[in-house]
């Protein structure tokens, strides 16, 4: 396992892709997540990767703001179908009725901070995964381009 320090990640090793440590602020509490930077054993990551993760850091309470209310919009137009499926007696806790990011901050914790690769147009993408009550195999994922909340659904969508 290569290990490295680099000037902007911090302390990050390779095992098929970079990780490392980051915090975020997420429903006004601070959370040590995993950083993960897809990358080559080379480390040789793109300026524009860099740019995404300095910037998702200098802008995080304004991207954070608007993940929170994407993810509770997504959580209002599918937690019906969450409470079906768990069942009367598991649905208050896995899939509360709730209106607020406050509520929504008992049921969602982020977990990873991906910085993807380049594509040929030149976006800055950062994936945000989190895990959630009411799907514990799933997840939430949100992607995040050049600093814009653009999707919010399983973590399959960024990982």
């Amino acid at each position: 396992m290569t290990k490295i320090n680099d000037d902007l990640f911090g302390e990050i090793e390779f095992d098929l892709y970079w990780s490392g440590k980051t915090s975020i602020v997420m429903f006004e509490k601070k959370h040590d997540i995993i950083l993960s930077i897809d990358g080559e054993e080379d480390a040789d990551f793109s300026p524009i990767q860099r740019e995404a993760y300095t910037n998702f850091m200098a802008k995080m309470d304004e991207i954070m703001s608007a993940v929170e209310l994407d993810i509770l919009e997504y959580y209002e137009d599918n937690f019906e179908e969450y409470r079906d499926m768990a069942g009367e007696v598991e649905a208050d806790r896995i899939a509360p009725e709730i209106s607020t990011v406050e509520e929504l901050g008992k049921l969602v914790i982020p977990t990873q901070l991906i910085v993807r690769r380049v594509r040929k147009n030149g976006v800055r993408r950062v994936g945000l995964v989190c895990d959630c009550t009411w799907d514990i195999d799933n997840g939430v994922g949100v992607r995040i381009e050049d600093e814009k909340v653009e999707e919010v659904d399983y973590q399959d969508i960024v990982l």
